[in-house]
């Protein structure tokens, strides 16, 4: 998870497709959460800021289940799985980030790590297959359904929301700023 010196730093190409564009644009989001998150051991992954709840290893497993949902749910139309599919959302709608605090800094990276895995696989597959004007299988209750595209662009929204909070959370615990990891 740890971004060396000596590897690129994902950037979506400057004259690319619009998928090459869309992926790349969604990779450098994925690696700015993780370098945000590494090198941070669980006392880190657990510091808060001001009055907000939000943590760095909450984000990490809020993420991988956004990462599941959006593509189990959205593009296959299938449950999410484990572990989000035994937890009671109604009485609990923030248990990915309040129980993060239970999670050693190794499983919340692990879990983040293998959700973006299986989304990459998914995406790879369905671009093999098509476009993304594919439509995924999730039907609204008026009969919508998101193409691939519109699935992936939430993907970087929900992303870079949530590198802002990363970045002032890392920031208040060791002073870490910057948009990219120095080279």
């Amino acid at each position: 998870m740890t971004q060396s010196k000596t590897e690129a730093w994902p950037e979506p190409p400057l004259a690319g497709t619009e998928a090459a564009a869309i992926l790349g644009a969604l990779e450098r989001q994925r690696a700015t959460l993780a370098w945000k998150c590494s090198g941070l051991d669980a006392s880190g992954l657990r510091a808060t800021l001001g009055t907000s709840a939000i943590t760095l290893g909450g984000l990490l497993k809020h993420l991988a289940h956004v990462e599941g949902s959006h593509f189990a749910r959205l593009w296959l139309g299938s449950p999410v799985g484990a572990p989000w599919d035994s937890v009671d959302w109604d009485s609990n709608p923030d248990w990915d980030y309040s129980s993060a605090a239970e999670d050693t800094p190794e499983q919340l990276r692990v879990l983040w790590q293998e959700s973006v895995a299986r989304s990459r696989a998914i995406v790879d597959e369905a671009l093999s297959a098509g476009g993304l004007d594919q439509l995924g299988a999730y039907t609204t209750r008026s009969g919508e359904r998101p193409n691939l595209r519109r699935i992936l662009l939430d993907l970087i929204e929900e992303y870079a929301r949530h590198a802002g909070h990363a970045d002032l959370i890392r920031e208040s615990v060791d002073g870490l700023t910057g948009e990219d990891p120095p080279r």
